[in-house]
């Protein structure tokens, strides 16, 4: 089926229309972007991706320019997939679009952010895109009551796809200490210790792989999961290291490599 789907650059009312709708089948007609927002994005060096399958929309991404003062990025501000439609690789269909849309605009540089322990959306930007990430951000949105975020601090990763780049080397038969000690309790991954006094060019971070159905589960466990790594991150990415990649070890645990570049 991901051969079947088209990629379009929106452009008409109409066509954004469509993509608001989309988003709030998605999520919700509150959180979906105004029309007029993304109509003035796309004239004003932004963009707006559909996936069609079928002429169908069942898929976009929204990116919009950003300027940190020193520099002009892109910034990816949305991607949504059709609830029917997921787990068909549409996802990152749409974000290999984004990288030749953006490219042909001039642009070197996009920027999103991603929660760390949402390990599927991590092995999609680091691991399969080859994005980085050495920004932590401490609970950017607040309070947030979706079923995603609900009760937890919303802390997340911001990527950097560097699009112009050969990418990170990455030796994957070179073993590294783990800064998390963990333990299985009850079926689950817990962490028991955190080391921050290693100095090694590469290091391992541990994370669930079930991190959502652990907030069912032990909701407690799941704080704990966000704090420690909260920690682990912050400590790390101000030793002046980065985040190049996510590996699975077994079931359900999966680890951040940490490099000095």
């Amino acid at each position: 089926m991901k051969d079947e789907v088209i990629i379009r650059n929106l452009q008409t009312v109409t066509e954004l229309e469509k993509v608001r709708e989309l988003e709030a089948l998605i999520w919700s007609l509150e959180d979906s972007v105004p029309v007029n927002q993304t109509v003035a994005a796309v004239k004003n060096g932004g963009f707006v991706l559909g996936a069609f399958l079928h002429e169908k929309l069942i898929g976009f991404q929204y990116s919009f320019p950003g300027f940190d003062g020193a520099k002009v990025y892109l910034c990816s501000h949305s991607l949504g997939i059709h609830p029917d439609y997921r787990a068909f690789g549409v996802g990152e269909k749409l974000k290999w679009a984004q990288k030749e849309t953006a490219l042909l605009k001039g642009y070197e540089l996009i920027t999103w952010t991603y929660d760390p322990l949402e390990t599927v959306n991590a092995n999609l930007n680091l691991h399969k895109l080859g994005g980085v990430c050495c920004t932590y951000l401490e609970d950017v949105y607040g309070e947030m009551n979706d079923g995603l975020n609900s009760g937890m601090a919303t802390d997340r990763f911001l990527v950097e796809w560097r699009l112009k780049s050969d990418g990170v080397k990455r030796d994957l038969d070179q073993d590294a200490l783990h800064v998390i000690s963990t333990d299985q309790c009850n079926g689950n991954l817990t962490p028991v210790e955190i080391h921050l006094n290693l100095t090694a060019d590469k290091l391992f971070v541990s994370v669930p792989g079930n991190f959502q159905a652990i907030k069912t589960i032990d909701f407690s466990l799941a704080k704990q999961w966000r704090e420690v790594t909260r920690k682990a991150f912050m400590h790390y990415f101000h030793k002046g290291y980065t985040a190049t990649d996510l590996r699975k070890e077994k079931e359900n645990q999966y680890y951040y490599v940490l490099q000095k570049l």
